[in-house]
């Protein structure tokens, strides 16, 4: 039985419109779980940095974790924390502070007080997910970074008067994270392909907005088409970025 091929269906109506919102969905759940695991991973790394061996143990578990069990398992594990063991833990602990507390309880009803999930849990989760599995690779091309900064700088920053995180802060980092942009753009790139995974949770993204399309419309083969293709626009984009970064700003570090 022969296919019949449809490609103006993807250009207009419903299925426009649904892969458009899904393209959206999928650069504001990247977008915000880049810089969250920006900050995370820029935190887990000075940890890994510090003499404090509770921390560098702490982080040394951490990366090793996250960065070596898959993401859709992760995934699926903030998912189900999310709608069993965290409501469960926040309505013990809103009894407890209305039992200490009853006053604000009473004026804005108790019956809502361990209803959290004011926003769209799915969403949250898939954003967690990839904050807590990206940051962990972040934390180890910062960690090579600041390998790469020669250690007799760290030396003069304390030398000359400068705490251990101001060194980090005002000499080391700044270094850093310049010389390992391109990492972290590679890892943007990643961190986008990977929010595909979160249609399984039902996060409305691009993938899951194909699959729409493929169930209501029958149309699978143009509906992951375009999707492919997006993400190909969006691999490309960044890659050129990457090219020009490289071309016009990157530094050299002289030993």
């Amino acid at each position: 039985m022969a296919y019949n091929f449809n490609w103006k269906i993807m250009l207009s109506g419903e299925p426009a419109q649904w892969m458009w919102e899904g393209l959206v969905t999928t650069m504001q759940i990247a977008t915000i779980s880049l810089l969250c695991a920006m900050l995370l991973g820029i935190v887990i790394c000075v940890f890994r940095m510090t003499p404090f061996k509770l921390l560098q143990w702490f982080s040394l578990a951490y990366t090793e974790f996250f960065r070596n069990t898959p993401l859709l398992v992760q995934i699926f594990f903030w998912y189900n924390a999310s709608h069993f063991v965290l409501p469960e833990a926040l309505n013990k602990w809103m009894n407890v502070l209305y039992y200490w507390f009853p006053g604000p309880f009473t004026l804005f009803g108790h019956e809502y007080a361990g209803q959290w999930m004011l926003f769209n849990v799915e969403f949250m989760t898939g954003v967690i997910a990839l904050t807590v599995y990206t940051s962990a690779f972040i934390a180890e091309e910062i960690r090579a970074g600041i390998f790469s900064i020669p250690k007799t700088q760290i030396e003069a920053s304390r030398a000359v008067g400068l705490s251990f995180t101001q060194a980090y802060r005002y000499v080391i980092l700044p270094q850093a994270l310049r010389i390992v942009i391109p990492p972290l753009i590679s890892q943007s790139l990643n961190l986008i392909k990977n929010s595909s995974l979160c249609m399984v949770i039902g996060v409305t993204e691009l993938m899951f907005m194909a699959r729409q399309v493929e169930s209501y419309h029958g149309a699978p083969f143009e509906a992951f088409s375009a999707a492919l293709l997006i993400y190909l626009v969006i691999s490309l984009f960044v890659s050129f970025g990457i090219t020009m970064y490289n071309k016009h700003f990157l530094i050299q570090v002289r030993y």
